[in-house]
């Protein structure tokens, strides 16, 4: 590795909620749950400690509440090593919350309270131009002010930074102003509600994915859950396979494809490989209960990937 990768996210910081049950309550039900679990959330702060975790100097661009959980997360943050000199408390505002809700199988329901997160600015974005201007790849998701993430991609642009958006949650947003991203990376339902587009087998997201290209962004990738994920761009597409695990919470699987792929494509890993590095990240996150804490070091990570990774290649 000639250097170590530099990796920003401008994005969300939330508290994770996080409710095990056997079945979800009917209106005006109430149902006793299996068991309960608090830890930081939000899918910027997923990306970022994934990233990290993979090996990457991290600096994190976000807002949070004056609250104990504001506190916390700055503080998780530090215990990481990741830059948080860009991570301001908004007085009088709570810190961004997300209560979810996880079925027996693994799969979960989230209810974002954005909170700070909404007051996270274009001008926050231009005050740690320095910082920003000096990293490998930058990554956006849905739960800031669009305004914000749009001004991040011209940012990213213009300083020749590689961008990764990741729309989601999935928002009515104006699609123009996301196409200097490299890499737009939704998943199946994010990429139906965006094109109106089936997304149910290979086949369909080849046909949704280049419905996006159509749109005008260079590059997709749309990220299949079981099925693994679909690379396109003007070239054609590669279907990249996933990887079999035995999931028992898929919160926060996606973040850590995100945090881990923009890694592996900053150490010059070839495209498909650095997807498949990916997908065998994320799976690996799904094997353990929660969000951050779940996801694989990077060591423990390459002991799993010299088994199974090469197959993949």
């Amino acid at each position: 590795m000639a250097s170590i990768p530099r990796i920003a996210v401008v994005g969300s910081a939330n508290t994770d909620l996080i409710t095990f049950s056997d079945a979800f309550p009917r209106a005006g039900e109430t149902l006793f749950g299996k068991s309960f679990d608090l830890g930081f959330g939000g899918k910027g702060a997923n990306q970022a400690i994934a990233a990290r975790l993979c090996g990457a100097e991290v600096l994190m661009v976000a807002k949070v509440g004056s609250d104990l959980f504001g506190e916390a997360t700055i503080k998780n943050f530090a215990s990481f090593g990741i830059d948080t000199t860009h991570v301001q408390v908004v007085q009088g505002t709570s810190t961004g919350v997300a209560p979810i809700f996880v079925e027996p199988n693994g799969q979960n329901r989230i209810i974002v309270v954005k909170g700070a997160n909404d007051r996270l600015l274009p001008a926050d974005v231009d005050a740690a131009a320095s910082k920003l201007s000096r990293v490998d790849t930058i990554i956006l998701q849905f739960e800031i002010p669009l305004d914000t993430i749009y001004h991040t991609v011209r940012f990213a642009r213009a300083h020749n930074i590689r961008c990764i958006v990741n729309p989601a949650p999935a928002l009515p947003a104006n699609l123009p102003d996301l196409l200097g991203a490299d890499y737009f990376i939704p998943n199946e339902t994010e990429a139906e509600l965006i094109t109106g587009r089936s997304v149910q087998t290979v086949e369909e997201a080849q046909a949704c994915a280049g419905t996006l290209l159509q749109k005008g962004f260079r590059r997709v990738v749309l990220t299949l859950g079981a099925r693994g994920a679909l690379i396109a761009d003007a070239s054609g597409s590669v279907h990249v396979l996933a990887f079999a695990v035995t999931a028992v919470d898929t919160t926060g699987a996606g973040d850590a494809f995100i945090g881990s792929l923009a890694v592996f494509l900053a150490e010059g890993v070839p495209e498909k490989e650095a997807v498949a590095r990916a997908n065998l990240y994320a799976a690996l996150s799904t094997t353990r209960i929660g969000t951050q804490k779940s996801f694989p070091k990077r060591a423990d990570f390459e002991a799993e990937w010299t088994q199974r990774g090469p197959q993949a290649r």
